[in-house]
């Protein structure tokens, strides 16, 4: 893998992340992203920057980073022991987005390229993006699913079902036994057809990201609630708490690596509540989350369950 590759993907990641901050704050109407540059002591950087108190978005954070040293930490290395030890450069872009309004669902996105070795070096791209309602409604669902299925279709029928099915196995809380969302797409290891093709591919993906998110976000942003919705939106983000601290492999990566920690740790909420054993009211709105969409479905192929998903 040359510089040049490397260099093809950091400006395109860069020029991402300055797209989305762009759409997020003529989005919000109100707040601006804070810009926070940081440098790695083993290796690189990033700029990190948050946008916090806005009308819509109680906090949202998109970061970018590339690092590099001598040495792949144990996150990156688990599905490819053979890299060990081995020298390496990681670039990308992850974002997290926690609306103030409880019908505004939270997301998440993130686009990598990792490159490992030196004369002949291993790469492969990763990424994906992903839904989180608290009061969800199907039609949002199926648009979502249906973007995610449009930017992976010039590559392949069978990225879709597969990445796909991969989220839904990925965003997985095994000690809850239930999704962390409704899923969309997680990919990984991306690298058999080519730099350019994978590259281009990667790109769909990250340029769908918005176009799907937003009109979600315009569509129920003035949708009127209370405190019994606000407590919930803050019970079920103990979820996403739990699932980046115990499973994430993008937080495990940036601590092991030894990356900035506030930047790592920016995609948590700013507010979250748990409650011991806490169980919805039977018929209820909450009830529904758990019963209709907290599990893996083929949201475009009708209501059929897919099954449990099997843990990665």
């Amino acid at each position: 893998m040359t510089m040049s590759n490397i260099e093809q993907v950091k400006s395109y990641l860069v020029a991402l992340q300055n797209r989305i901050c762009v759409e997020l704050e003529l989005l919000d109407g109100k707040a601006e992203f804070r810009r926070d540059a940081w440098e790695r002591a083993d290796g690189g950087g990033g700029e990190t920057r948050v946008l916090t108190g806005g009308d819509v978005f109680e906090q949202a954070g998109v970061n970018f980073s590339h690092v590099y040293g001598d040495k792949m930490p144990p996150s990156a290395t688990k599905n490819r022991p053979e890299l060990a030890g081995k020298r390496f450069q990681a670039v990308g872009v992850s974002l997290v987005l926690h609306p103030l309004n409880p019908y505004v669902p939270t997301t998440h996105a993130n686009f990598r390229f990792f490159s490992a070795g030196e004369k002949q070096p291993a790469w492969w791209f990763g990424g994906g993006f992903d839904l989180t309602p608290y009061y969800p409604f199907r039609e949002d669902v199926v648009r979502w699913h249906e973007a995610a299925r449009a930017a992976c279709e010039p590559f392949g029928p069978d990225l879709y079902p597969r990445y796909k099915q991969w989220c839904d196995e990925y965003f997985y809380l095994k000690h809850r036994d239930e999704t962390r969302g409704v899923g969309g797409l997680f990919f990984d290891d991306v690298n058999e057809h080519g730099f350019e093709k994978s590259f281009e591919f990667v790109r769909s993906v990250g340029d769908t990201f918005l176009k799907a998110y937003k009109p979600i976000v315009e569509k129920h942003v003035s949708h009127p609630f209370g405190a019994r919705q606000r407590d919930f939106q803050l019970y079920r983000r103990g979820r996403y708490v739990e699932f980046n601290l115990i499973y994430d492999r993008g937080t495990l990566f940036g601590l092991q690596s030894g990356g900035r920690t506030e930047s790592i740790l920016m995609s948590l909420p700013p507010e979250v509540r748990w409650a011991y054993n806490w169980r919805p009211e039977p018929g209820s709105p909450e009830e529904k989350l758990y019963i209709d969409y907290l599990r893996p479905r083929d949201w475009l192929g009708g209501d059929s369950s897919q099954g449990n998903p099997r843990p990665a």
